[in-house]
């Protein structure tokens, strides 16, 4: 049996590959604890829920925060992609929560290497923030918005 060999085209199609995408280094932090929760969104971090539309029935809402199911998240947050949420900019400050916090992280993660230096998740996502008390808030403004639909 002999060993495959390369064609002169297919080693000029390695050639050109395109080059892997590289992002600075980023000194932001990646993750924050659940007892910080409130400060960040407190400062104007905006709060995204990733957990599935069932999970938020089963375990309940993260009030406050929008809620954006995980396969769409990269898209809405990306600056400049093409289905971007218009606050989505480089500088925008992202609190990510999922179910315990392990998909918020790599997509922490994956935001950070696309400039969005700002996101960052819960450690321990929904479980640590519901075993610490905290269900987000509500403001002023949104029950405002609630009390005009209920009459």
């Amino acid at each position: 049996m002999s060993a495959p060999v390369l064609s002169s085209a297919s080693v000029s199609a390695l050639a050109v590959a395109p080059t892997p995408v590289h992002a600075p280094a980023s000194d932001a932090p990646l993750s924050i604890q659940a007892t910080d929760y409130l400060a960040a969104t407190g400062a104007g971090a905006i709060a995204v829920d990733l957990r599935s539309h069932r999970r938020r029935q089963l375990d309940g809402a993260l009030f406050g925060a929008l809620a954006i199911d995980a396969v769409e998240i990269l898209d809405r947050l990306t600056p400049g992609a093409p289905g971007a949420l218009r606050v989505a900019t480089t500088d925008a400050r992202w609190v990510l929560v999922s179910e315990d916090g392990h998909e918020a992280e790599w997509i922490a993660w994956h935001l950070q290497a696309r400039g969005v230096t700002g996101a960052v998740f819960v450690v321990g996502g929904h479980r640590r923030l519901r075993q610490s008390g905290i269900n987000g808030t509500i403001r002023a403004d949104d029950l405002g918005i609630i009390s005009a639909h209920e009459s």
